[in-house]
């Protein structure tokens, strides 16, 4: 049976990336155990709506894990205490009665705040327009068992493929870098038949689009692999510097 827990949430509010932003505390009071972490959030809206206040802006679409579109800090950690799970699938039952929650927003200077929790993130999408695509024309799509893929190169791809660019891993670093995300890119493509012709293209591409949004340099914390809701492995980054080197001296 759900139980039935009582809150403080120190909110993170700012109106525009142009405004400056406080924290604000709110009781949240009767929240059951069962309700996603999202849930909550909307009970806290809710009241906050019938009091003639503001409600909280977060992001949020299919609640499932799936999308990449929500996320929040919560008392300092990227998705909250759970390894492995996104903050739609975190759910109150791991907090107790008389907590308080500290919520903030992805803080990266490559992710400007929109509002409240809500930031910025085309800078993912712009990084993925770079590179993150396969154009070689191959005509009618050939049967899967026509182009052999082995399978550890097939295993290490769909790991990397996993990666749902919510950037959390971005969140975690002390440095705000986006190599995580970029190198699960790379990764999924190129190590697979189809995406080796444009692996250099793809490879120089989406590291120069990475370096002009204004992320930081990745300098070995492991901070983004363990926020990760998806548990992308910080070996695609050795890979992805790999790939680099090559790419851009492609005789040595």
């Amino acid at each position: 049976m759900s139980q039935k827990i009582n809150l403080t949430l120190k909110v993170w509010r700012q109106k525009s990336v142009d405004t400056k932003g406080q924290f604000e505390t709110y009781k949240a009071d009767g929240i059951e155990t069962d309700m996603s972490f999202l849930e909550m959030l909307d009970v806290v809206n809710e009241r906050l709506t019938k009091d003639g206040r503001e409600p909280i802006a977060f992001d949020h679409d299919c609640r499932e894990g799936i999308c990449g579109t929500c996320g929040a800090v919560v008392n300092g950690q990227a998705h909250g205490p759970l390894r492995g799970t996104t903050l739609c699938q975190l759910h109150m039952r791991h907090f107790h009665d008389g907590q308080t929650l500290v919520i903030e927003p992805w803080r990266a200077s490559g992710f400007p705040i929109i509002k409240d929790l809500v930031v910025n993130r085309f800078a993912f999408d712009r990084i993925i327009t770079a590179g993150g695509f396969i154009s070689v024309k191959t005509g009618q799509a050939p049967d899967a068992h026509s182009l052999p893929v082995g399978k550890e190169e097939a295993e290490i791809s769909m790991d990397a493929a996993q990666c749902i660019g919510c950037g959390a891993c971005v969140a975690a670093c002390p440095n705000g870098s986006a190599m995580l995300f970029a190198s699960a890119k790379v990764t999924h493509l190129n190590i697979l038949p189809q995406g080796e012709v444009e692996k250099d293209r793809r490879t120089l591409g989406i590291v120069k689009q990475m370096d002009q949004e204004g992320f930081g340099n990745c300098s070995n914390e492991y901070e983004c692999e363990a926020a990760c809701p998806k548990s992308i492995s910080v070996a695609n980054i050795a890979r992805l510097n790999a790939y680099h080197r090559k790419a851009k001296s492609p005789t040595a």
